[in-house]
């Protein structure tokens, strides 16, 4: 009987402990919840207020005490975009579309990330934004003309680019064009250079062939008076033996 009876308090102790573990856990989760929502008014005052600097300093500090806040997060998002972060901005949009479940958040979730695409020109995503936002609202007017309007600039920005590309390439045929007349010059210019330096070289030959030529010249009238000399001796020689 005595261990049962201490067996008995040990396990009653025990299930006090866990109790009390659970309440002390409670009150923990109950103050988190309280600031959170504290920071999240003093966040919406701030943002009313066009305090956007304030209100990301409340929402992050609600952020802190609950991580998993669906307001602290969306309004965060609101409170970067006032201040023109919009990289920073979609970061937290983003992370309420995945983490929402109440489809008319979700929507407004989709339409602000459409709207932060929209500043930094990313057309074609602003409008993945807007239809989605359309997918949970689809009475939702607002991202309905944003979506057209996104169609409508996404459109233009190809056509700028387009005619970008146009005048590049033309730019790139005028300089192929004007390079040309540049070259033809330059080759005639190299040819001219070439021609001269053969010149020296055909000048030279035909020196030299005029100089040949005059030697074998001197050459025949040289031997023309040999041949006149030998002759001239011989008839003498023949006038002699007849005398």
């Amino acid at each position: 009987m005595k261990t049962k009876h201490i067996a008995a308090i040990a396990a009653i102790t025990a299930m006090l402990s866990v109790t009390l573990c659970l309440d002390a856990q409670g009150a923990e989760a109950e103050r988190s919840n309280k600031s959170e929502r504290s920071s999240v008014r003093r966040g919406n005052k701030e943002y009313e207020n066009k305090n956007f600097v304030g209100a990301e300093i409340d929402y992050r500090k609600a952020l802190e005490a609950a991580p998993l806040s669906g307001d602290a997060t969306f309004n965060l998002g609101n409170a970067l975009y006032g201040q023109q972060k919009f990289e920073d901005a979609a970061k937290e949009f983003e992370k309420s579309v995945n983490s929402e479940t109440d489809p008319v958040k979700q929507a407004e979730a989709w339409y602000n990330l459409g709207n932060t695409h929209m500043k930094n020109r990313n057309f074609a995503a602003g409008i993945e934004a807007y239809k989605n936002a359309l997918r949970k609202n689809p009475k939702d007017e607002d991202a309905r003309y944003n979506l057209r309007l996104a169609q409508l600039m996404l459109r233009e920005q190809q056509q700028q680019q387009q005619n970008q590309d146009d005048r590049r390439e033309e730019e790139q045929q005028q300089q192929q064009q004007q390079q040309q007349p540049k070259d033809e010059q330059q080759q005639q210019k190299e040819d001219d250079r070439r021609q001269q330096q053969q010149s020296p070289s055909q000048m030279t030959r035909e020196n030299a062939q005029q100089i040949l030529d005059a030697l074998q010249q001197d050459e025949r009238n040289t031997q023309e008076k040999v041949r006149k000399a030998i002759m001239e001796q011989h008839e003498r020689r023949r006038t002699d033996k007849e005398w």
